[in-house]
């Protein structure tokens, strides 16, 4: 199993993203007419990215933040929440979707439904669930295009090594949280907190 993150504060903004000037650019019509078939993709400087199926501890913590932070934000009604079917437009064209994202109130002013298309723009956060398959490259260049298109916190989540790195900006994580430590909103979710543990808990039935 690959462990992205050696040095839990190490710096993930290494390698800039240079865009082809020769890529693909896909329309929002041919994105969504695609054939997914069980599968799930983002467009990334042109090329289609089949970004595969996740494992069980990985849908897991999907699944908490889903109950927990979502279930918050629509009982206080702060905004939207999404899964990872759900693809940002970003500047660039490129199509992202984050394991799971929650988009403020504000951002959504004057629609009485959403689009059955995408959203302009990243989330006002986004979270970042790590899968063995995940590089530093990848997970750095993500960081830069959602700070790029609106993103004002992002979460970058480690099952594994059961840790959470903060980020108000794609240069430096603010924060490393283990499971001792409390999660909270900010003021992108207010008054939202889960501590850490509860996300990599271990089952208990009985």
């Amino acid at each position: 199993m690959v462990t992205l993150i050696q040095n839990p504060t190490e710096n993930l903004t290494e390698n800039p993203v240079e865009t082809p000037p020769d890529q693909k650019i896909w329309t929002d019509a041919e994105f969504m007419a695609l054939n997914r078939d069980g599968h799930r993709y983002e467009i990334v400087n042109g090329e289609l990215i089949d970004m595969g199926n996740s494992g069980a501890k990985h849908g897991y913590v999907c699944s908490i933040l889903m109950i927990l932070l979502g279930g918050y934000v629509h009982i206080q009604k702060l905004g939207a929440m999404f899964d990872s079917s759900t693809a940002f437009k970003m500047k660039s064209g490129n199509k992202r979707s984050p394991d799971v994202s929650f988009m403020a109130k504000q951002r959504l002013q004057g629609l009485d439904e959403l689009p059955d298309g995408y959203l302009e723009g990243a989330p006002d956060l986004a979270v970042e669930i790590l899968s063995p398959s995940n590089t530093v490259e990848e997970i750095h260049n993500k960081l830069v295009e959602y700070f790029e298109n609106g993103a004002r916190l992002v979460w970058v989540i480690h099952p594994k090594e059961q840790y959470v790195l903060v980020y108000r900006s794609a240069q430096s994580p603010d924060r490393l949280l283990k499971s001792a430590d409390s999660l909270d909103g900010e003021d992108i979710v207010p008054d939202f907190t889960l501590a850490v543990a509860e996300l990599f808990q271990k089952l208990d039935f009985s």
